[in-house]
């Protein structure tokens, strides 16, 4: 650790007045106090509302020539705050925060007590880095992370209100304007639920998983595609906090032996999200999803989503013809229905009716109509889009081909002089011949109606916050094809707090384009086997999934890791660059 100097010639509350921090009258009337009193001249002028803490600890920070902090919720790890016994940690007055790799980073009120730093050192095994903290803030925050089982009522009590007040209203255009806060004022369930919605938006979540077990109630956020913990609530809260979910998605609180559905529109930090809500019985109680949807923070537009060069003139191509179908392929995650939704954005205006049926409907959009399915009253896929041709459609949009019928009905939409947009279950774009042809779709409408293919996946993208050069095993650069490339240089994130330690912030698409040529269609009508599809578009100079996610790595965007996790081909790492055989492991 440094050495740390310290200045002690003037004190605190003439450097204070010095630096135009205080008035000298503030500073004379806080001494008064102090001789009345006692205490920390700083803690006085805190008490005094003359100094805030963040200027206390500057100051402080100033004078020993340290970093300080004020404690926040969400700058402590949980877990990391224990590393410690708590009779260690109170008595040599500091609080762990939180860990990257072996370095760990502990507030102290005196960081230049070497005896602490050694024992804490000790202790750990962690090097350590030592913030500054004033005693007041720090008591606060030890009570709170350092208790056996966490307190709720206190952990939440001392929020700003500010920071976790929620308004919900409806997401359809049933009723008015309600804050839910209001019923059940300053309850800690409701603070709960909000701090845990609230802290899955900061962090980009797409969903929250509130799920039951034998000794706690597991709330965690999906970041990037990947879980992580966000509060671990007592156990005897559970049943408390499924109700309150239950309550502003507008479900049946006494029914819990049946999974339930419900939407809700909130006000949260300022912006509106929608939050779809799904609850499930379980052996140990009820486990709730909220899948979080916040159009603030997705782009419809095609080149920030990855849709680039070639491949974003082929789909705008696409798109705009006046009638065909095109097909948006991937597994659950990847992307689709937003690429969907990018599709129509491009295409929306007050000339073109444009209608939808989504299971469920994700996000509203205006200029067009948007109708959910809801099979318990006998509105599905296949009679939404037999009624939808008969309201004069210029482009209809298909949230899933399941099924047979419902493929021939978008087909002969296709061919009726309607634009079909739809998504489908398939690894890649040659797959998605062939799963229509096994649903029983004629090969001849396949090469009539067809405008086109897209396959996608989601990588993450390298934190750049703590990105860093490495060079991977060379075995791994063999096993993906890469000794043609010239730049052996990789980049990849080392872990830090912006990242959760994972080295990844953030996630990028990987598209393949294949448009139906003159040549895709002769193929598909005399009946090609998928390899004989593949084989033509190698020839073409066509580019694979795999391909396409290899460039994200040479222009450092992501990991040969991660693109390798998520565009996994099994006839790439046997040597083939066609990528026959593409297997989701996603």
């Amino acid at each position: 650790m440094p050495t740390i100097k310290t200045s002690s010639a003037v004190r605190l509350g003439e450097q204070l007045v010095r630096d135009g921090v205080i008035s000298e009258d503030q500073l004379s009337e806080a001494l008064s106090r102090q001789e009345e009193s006692g205490g920390r001249i700083g803690q006085v002028l805190v008490n005094e509302g003359s100094l805030t803490a963040g200027a206390l600890v500057d100051a402080l920070s100033k004078r020993l020539q340290v970093k300080g902090c004020v404690l926040r919720h969400g700058l402590i790890d949980p877990a990391v705050a224990k590393i410690l016994p708590r009779e260690e940690a109170e008595r040599m007055h500091v609080l762990p925060l939180f860990r990257v790799k072996d370095e760990l980073t502990v507030a102290m009120v005196d960081p230049q007590s070497l005896p602490s730093l050694d024992r804490i050192r000790n202790l750990t095994g962690c090097q350590i880095r030592a913030v500054l903290v004033i005693e007041e803030n720090l008591q606060e925050y030890q009570k709170k992370y350092l208790a056996e089982e966490v307190n709720v009522d206190s952990f939440l009590a001392s929020m700003d209100e500010s920071e976790i007040q929620i308004s919900e209203h409806e997401a359809i255009d049933e009723g008015g304007v309600t804050d839910l806060d209001m019923m059940v004022d300053g309850s800690p369930v409701v603070n709960l639920v909000n701090l845990a919605i609230l802290t899955a938006l900061r962090a980009g979540a797409s969903d929250i998983h509130i799920e039951p077990d034998r000794d706690a109630t597991h709330i965690r956020a999906r970041v990037d595609g990947h879980l992580r913990e966000i509060l671990r609530p007592p156990k005897g809260m559970h049943a408390a906090v499924v109700s309150r979910v239950k309550v502003i998605g507008h479900m049946d609180i006494a029914q819990k032996r049946l999974p339930q559905e419900g939407r809700v529109h909130i006000m949260a930090d300022g912006r509106e999200v929608d939050l779809r809500v799904s609850s499930m019985p379980t052996v140990l109680g009820e486990k709730i999803v909220l899948r979080i949807l916040d159009k603030s923070q997705i782009s419809f537009n095609l080149e920030d989503l990855g849709i680039i060069g070639q491949d974003r003139i082929a789909v705008e191509s696409m798109i705009r013809s006046p009638y065909g179908l095109m097909l948006v392929t991937g597994p659950t995650g990847s992307g689709k229905t937003t690429t969907l939704y990018s599709s129509l954005d491009l295409l929306r205006n007050e000339a073109t009716n444009i209608t939808t049926i989504e299971d469920p409907v994700e996000y509203q959009l205006p200029l067009i109509n948007q109708i959910q399915v809801n099979e318990s009253v006998g509105l599905t896929f296949v009679r939404a889009l037999r009624s939808i041709l008969r309201q004069d459609p210029d482009i209809v949009m298909v949230g899933e081909i399941r099924d047979q019928e419902t493929a021939r009905i978008a087909i002969q939409a296709a061919l009726t002089g309607h634009l079909v947009l739809s998504t489908l279950h398939t690894n890649d774009c040659p797959g998605a011949i062939m799963r229509l042809l096994d649903m029983g779709v004629e090969p001849f409408l396949i090469s009539s109606s067809v405008l086109g293919f897209v396959a996608q996946r989601l990588a993450r993208k390298i934190c750049p916050s703590c990105r860093t050069s490495y060079y991977p095993p060379e075995n791994l650069l063999k096993k993906v094809g890469w000794d043609h490339r010239t730049n052996e240089v990789f980049q990849k994130g080392e872990g830090c707090r912006e990242c959760n330690n994972s080295g990844f912030r953030g996630r990028i698409g990987i598209y393949e384009v294949m448009v139906m040529d003159a040549e895709l269609k002769r193929l598909v009508q005399n009946d090609a086997s998928e390899q004989e599809v593949r084989m033509y578009l190698k020839q073409t100079g066509w580019r694979t999934l795999r391909e396409k996610a290899l460039d994200l790595v040479e222009a450092g965007k992501s990991t040969l890791e991660e693109v390798i996790r998520v565009s996994r081909s099994e006839a790439m790492e046997a040597g083939d660059p066609s990528g026959a055989g593409m297997e989701n492991i996603t």
